[in-house]
């Protein structure tokens, strides 16, 4: 597939939008002009039967002048600019997409909206029931009721998150940058763009730099994080400028340039890809090289191969795994609580039952809940 059929062969779309492209910072108001602009992008998307989900940043933003908040904002400032600055951006969507005759409906996702796993199949069943009823979503962070301690921390993760949950075909990441570059272009005059990225290596990682703005949370290393996410379930992802005027219109140009991080040819399941791309990890186990082997060859990581346990954590809790060396081997969903763990490291499993009096799985994490780290190649 050729970069200008990205969108036309696309049934699915979900875009997501900065709060750097929404919010004019001269005028300290919602960019309307370009809103308006962007609006006629999606309901061209729409005659051609296509499916869109918006993501929106920009309630802090607005919600920080109507209440003349200034300078870096406290947790629960930032929450009472959300609550105030929502409603300012929901009856803002609603007005442009409503001059087209288009439906939106708001949805609030807060990380444990999408890391529960029940939850997060209701949260699909919604989606995909509004687009069946040709209704728009848009989804923002809860930030009212986020901690900075779970929170998405940047809507380039939660898009990814979202495009995952609804099996989207692209997500598009409009920002103030046109794609992803060897180093940052702003500093290095010599940076080079990159413009086909087949796979998420440690070269591609490098290559992220932290934001540039003061109104978003984002930067390159999100986006980064968000590819690996999107592109693992499936769905290809491109980072283009979305400065300009009607930013989807000028995506489809034959000269239109933008980064193109190209889905996964073989995407995980499903339930791995919520596990791949879950953001909150409670605690940590370190295995010896014998268990590696042996998970490498798609065995279930049990208690004899165990050698530490880090952190709180409970039956069903998201962990990460790593080798003695401190290398990241992968994450999953473990069968037993952090304090259980401790007793059980080391011993074999017909042991389990007579330390913690008893009998629980053989698998301290089975190999259908567990999502081994993709080798990373230099090039």
């Amino acid at each position: 597939m050729k970069k200008a059929d990205l969108i036309q062969k696309s049934k699915r779309v979900v875009i997501k939008i900065g709060s750097a492209l929404l919010i004019d910072k001269k005028k300290d108001k919602l960019n309307s002009k370009w809103l308006n602009s962007l609006a006629f992008d999606l309901n061209d998307l729409i005659k051609l039967n296509k499916e869109v989900i918006i993501v929106s940043s920009g309630s802090i933003g607005l919600g920080q002048k109507q209440l003349g908040l200034l300078g870096n904002l406290t947790l629960d400032e930032k929450q009472a600019a959300a609550a105030t600055g929502q409603i300012t951006l929901a009856h803002a969507w609603k007005e442009v997409m409503g001059i087209h005759g288009l439906n939106i409906a708001q949805i609030l996702l807060a990380p444990d909206d999408t890391e529960t796993r029940r939850k997060h199949l209701n949260a699909r069943a919604t989606l995909l029931k509004l687009l069946e009823l040709k209704v728009i979503p848009v989804i923002n962070e809860n930030d009212t009721v986020s901690t900075e301690e779970i929170k998405f921390g940047d809507n380039d993760r939660l898009a990814a998150r979202v495009a995952q949950m609804c099996s989207a075909d692209l997500l598009i990441l409009l920002s103030d940058i046109n794609g992803l570059y060897s180093s940052d272009p702003n500093k290095n005059k010599d940076s080079i763009f990159i413009d086909e990225i087949n796979e998420i290596t440690s070269e591609i990682e490098n290559m992220a730099g932290p934001t540039q703005t003061s109104i978003s949370s984002g930067g390159m290393i999100t986006k980064i994080e968000a590819a690996k996410i999107s592109t693992t379930a499936g769905c290809d992802m491109i980072i283009c400028d979305g400065r300009l005027n009607n930013p989807l219109k000028n995506l489809k140009q034959n000269n239109s340039k933008f980064s193109w991080f190209k889905a996964s040819e073989r995407p995980i399941s499903a339930r791995k890809q919520w596990i791949s791309g879950a953001l909150q990890v409670k605690g940590k186990i370190t295995i010896d090289q014998g268990a590696v082997e042996a998970i490498k060859r798609g065995n279930s990581i049990l208690s004899a191969g165990i050698v530490k346990t880090e952190g709180i954590y409970e039956k069903g809790d998201l962990i990460k795994v790593i080798d003695k060396n401190k290398n990241f081997i992968g994450k999953g969903l473990v069968h037993y609580n952090n304090s259980e763990v401790e007793l059980i490291k080391g011993l074999k499993s017909n042991n389990i039952e007579s330390i913690l009096g008893y009998r629980g799985k053989d698998e301290v994490v089975h190999r259908d809940d567990l999502v081994l780290e993709k080798v990373k190649s230099k090039n």
